[in-house]
């Protein structure tokens, strides 16, 4: 590699080191403050609040990572001209094209970075995050469970555990649920074991009876159904539970392609979300080169000022803006259609555009700013 160009990309890699920091660390702890209390209202140590906030990082760090080299190109490209380096540069010979070409490496080393996390490191830590998100809710029921006392875990729900064994057996435990305004079931079991599946936490009713008192015209009316073994979902009233389905967002970019009927059944999607899934991930790496580009293309085209480019910087934004206004508006259209997903795709296309525009814009030959003519004698 030519030194002038190990020298711009020297530049551009300090200052997005630099912009990802601070992009980064914003981001996380404005995120992580919102983590911490949800965390920590449900009595979870410091610990497990710092392993949640890790397993954030990966996300938010493919989210800033092209508006940081973004601004690494802008301001740097910023600086050079401010310091006559680009004046330089193009009194030696070095054309707007043949500068392109650093930055350029610099946003397919950037997107480079996004693909490795979009496609490997985000969906491993979302399927950890959701596997201990459940192990959390799991234990936060497991709180609620205590005996010798009448408990109220949900509206019109009453719980009573005699006692608890030293296996984790519940000893003789009496439920009345009336959240149905038809009726009202009351459950009573000579022991019960608290066990997790696909939904969350379930209690395992062991010897018991189930009595359902319904009101009518003529008087309400008792069933009584006894039972040796019964579950009953409490993952609904305990943090929130209910039926859990994994999220796209947990599983690899192959897999989602693919999408086997696993996958399908685990998530309740279409093998069309599947799909639209994937190829938004293949499509957000194409946008670090492109904000690269646009920030030092739109900086071209104003030549050398003693008062800056900071006229060229407003409208380099306002490109990038457009592009992430072009993006948001495909992810909208193929999510209501995911049959679309090519238009996931214009937006690096039309930011390719654009930036060859700019470039070619910045190589056009300047005449003299007079009004053309020669001196008159």
């Amino acid at each position: 590699m030519p030194r002038i160009d190990r020298y711009i990309l020297a530049q551009l890699l300090t200052l997005f080191g630099f912009f990802a920091l601070v992009l980064v660390s914003v981001y996380w702890i404005n995120r992580a403050v919102s983590l911490f209390d949800d965390l920590l209202n449900d009595g979870q140590t410091a610990l497990v609040v710092l392993e949640f906030t890790a397993l954030t990082l990966p996300l938010v760090i493919s989210v800033v990572l092209p508006v940081a080299a973004f601004a690494a190109t802008a301001y740097g490209t910023n600086r050079l001209s401010g310091e006559s380096e680009l004046v330089a540069m193009h009194a030696a010979g070095l054309g707007p094209w043949r500068l392109a070409r650093p930055v350029l490496i610099f946003g397919v080393f950037v997107g480079v970075m996004v693909a490795v996390l979009v496609h490997g490191l985000v969906p491993m830590a979302r399927a950890r995050l959701a596997d201990r998100s459940a192990e959390i809710a799991e234990n936060v029921t497991a709180q609620f469970l205590r005996p010798g006392s009448f408990q109220y875990p949900g509206q019109r729900v009453t719980l009573f555990i005699r006692d608890v064994a030293g296996d984790g057996r519940l000893l003789d435990l009496f439920i009345e649920d009336g959240r149905d305004p038809a009726q009202t079931v009351t459950y009573t079991a000579r022991e019960a074991l608290v066990v997790r599946n696909d939904t969350g936490p379930v209690l395992i009713l062991l010897e018991g009876m189930a009595q359902t008192l319904r009101p009518g015209t003529d008087g309400p009316a008792l069933a009584v159904t006894r039972f040796a073994e019964f579950s009953y979902d409490i993952g609904a009233m305990f943090a929130g539970g209910g039926d859990r389905r994994r999220d796209l967002r947990d599983f690899g970019t192959t897999t989602l392609l693919a999408a086997p009927p696993a996958l399908l059944e685990a998530t309740g999607a279409s093998a069309g979300d599947a799909r639209r899934e994937a190829h938004e991930r293949l499509a957000q790496p194409l946008l670090s080169p492109i904000a690269a580009m646009l920030g030092f293309a739109t900086l071209m085209i104003g030549g050398f000022s003693r008062f800056g480019v900071w006229r060229q910087v407003g409208w380099a934004i306002l490109g990038l803006i457009a592009v992430q206004f072009l993006s948001n508006a495909a992810a909208n259209q193929v999510g209501r259609d995911a049959g679309l997903w090519p238009l996931l795709y214009l937006p690096a296309v039309f930011g390719a555009a654009l930036c060859a525009a700019l470039l070619w814009l910045a190589a056009r030959p300047r005449g003299p700013r007079g009004s053309g003519g020669g001196a008159r004698a």
